[in-house]
């Protein structure tokens, strides 16, 4: 593979030309990888075929990755000379200072188990009720694309340091698979990490960028409601657990609302209620399940508390024996300050200021988070959306696709952020 170079007039850093843009050979290439892992789905933990085949093209790339533990996910280092494994290096190790260790790229691999509902897509799916909806197919293409980029640069001397490669299994299992490619070396030696995430109301050809916090907490919350149940001729003879449940669903939110500061955002919202088979029949079971999001990170260290203590007043009023399992999921992700201008950086010297935008945080949740408990980094949105297009077809639902130029954009902009962090 070799490198254009002919690069945009505003791909400049200190008057030299930055490297990294992609030949059309491996662009077309790239597409063909994303659209195999879209046709193949995973769900976490068990991406072996995904895993195979980000292993197999590093090696062809005379890469020498190393797979999880768990038999999913992977680590590659790029321009290491030591021959250590990737991720079992000592210093400085997860709590560097910044300015100090590698870069680390981290995709998340897994698909979500939702039927892919596209109509003519030649490679929609073709694992019944799994689907790459959330955008993960192009998450990994963006860090295999940049990890070719990048160990052809190294092979010819310019690659100014080190940089990881990490292919996370399990984003969509809480509490995410982060924490266990951490433990099993992911940051050792890294001082910054950086991330993308597919973004369906940002163009193609943009990227979304916030300082703080861009995700929310995100936790999941079931609960199982008992009680004697009855004719519904005497609900005063039983514990009425259909209205127990009702008022749950009602009363909840609306109580841990009133004990939290107002300016977390902390949302409860259900997914699934269930209780009873018959119209005039007092069932003696329910049962609830949902997520608990909130914008705060000391909120969210509190939530689980104030949850449980409403859940069980209010089903203590109905005379309901509650059981109810809280599930810890993820804090916010909370883009550090230099690790969030390196991304702005690399993406104007790619393609000028008016590709980067400003974007709200959101209450979707990422795994991300826990990285950034050891290292400072920051995630991008990763413009996906056709140029012009008005439809916009969302995230964790069967007809998500993406504008697939969004994959040049987002090898270019780790390439970018590859050299520019040397700088630094």
């Amino acid at each position: 593979m070799s490198l254009e170079s002919k690069e945009s007039e505003v791909d400049l850093v200190g008057g030299a030309v930055l490297p990294g843009t992609l030949p059309e050979a491996l662009r077309a290439e790239l597409v063909a990888f994303r659209r195999d892992l879209h046709m193949h789905p995973e769900l976490g933990n068990q991406e072996f075929r995904t895993t195979a085949a980000i292993k197999e093209r590093l090696e062809r790339a005379g890469l020498t990755p190393r797979v999880l533990s768990g038999g999913t996910g992977v680590i590659c280092d790029i321009g290491v000379r030591d021959g250590a494994p990737a991720g079992t290096g000592a210093a400085p190790g997860p709590g560097a200072a910044p300015g100090t260790g590698i870069l680390a790229l981290r995709a998340d691999i897994d698909g979500l188990p939702i039927p892919d509902m596209k109509s003519e897509c030649p490679y929609r799916s073709t694992v019944p009720d799994r689907a790459h909806a959330c955008g993960h197919d192009v998450h990994t293409t963006v860090v295999l694309g940049t990890g070719l980029v990048l160990a052809e640069l190294d092979r010819q001397g310019l690659l100014p340091r080190p940089v990881r490669l990490i292919f996370q299994p399990a984003e969509e299992v809480l509490p995410g698979g982060a924490a266990d490619a951490i433990l099993d070396g992911a940051l050792d030696g890294v001082g910054r990490i950086v991330a993308v995430h597919c973004d369906p109301r940002v163009d193609a050809g943009r990227i979304g960028l916030r300082e703080g916090p861009i995700t929310s907490a995100c936790d999941r919350l079931e609960i199982a409601l008992d009680g004697p149940g009855g004719h519904t001729a005497r609900p005063h003879l039983t514990t009425d657990l259909v209205t127990a449940a009702a008022r749950v669903v009602t009363d909840v939110p609306a109580l841990v609302g009133r004990r939290v500061d107002s300016r977390s955002g902390l949302a409860i919202t259900w997914g699934r209620v269930e209780s009873g088979h018959a119209p005039n029949v007092i069932p003696q079971h329910a049962e609830l399940s949902g997520t608990v999001r909130c914008l705060d990170l000391e909120t969210w260290r509190l939530a689980p508390d104030a949850v449980v203590a409403a859940i069980d007043e209010v089903a203590n009023l109905h005379r309901a024996k509650s059981e109810i399992t809280y599930v810890r999921g993820v804090p916010p992700v909370v883009n550090e300050a230099g690790v969030t201008e390196l991304l702005r950086d690399a993406m104007i010297a790619r393609r000028g200021a008016e590709s980067v935008e400003s974007t709200e945080q959101s209450l979707g949740g990422e795994d991300f988070s826990w990285y950034l408990e050891h290292v400072p980094g920051a995630m991008a949105r990763l413009g996906v959306r056709p140029p012009g297009e008005r439809t916009i077809r969302d995230l964790h639902q069967g007809d998500f696709d993406v504008d697939e130029h969004a994959i040049t954009v987002g090898v270019e902009l780790f390439t970018a952020a590859a050299f520019l962090d040397a700088l630094r």
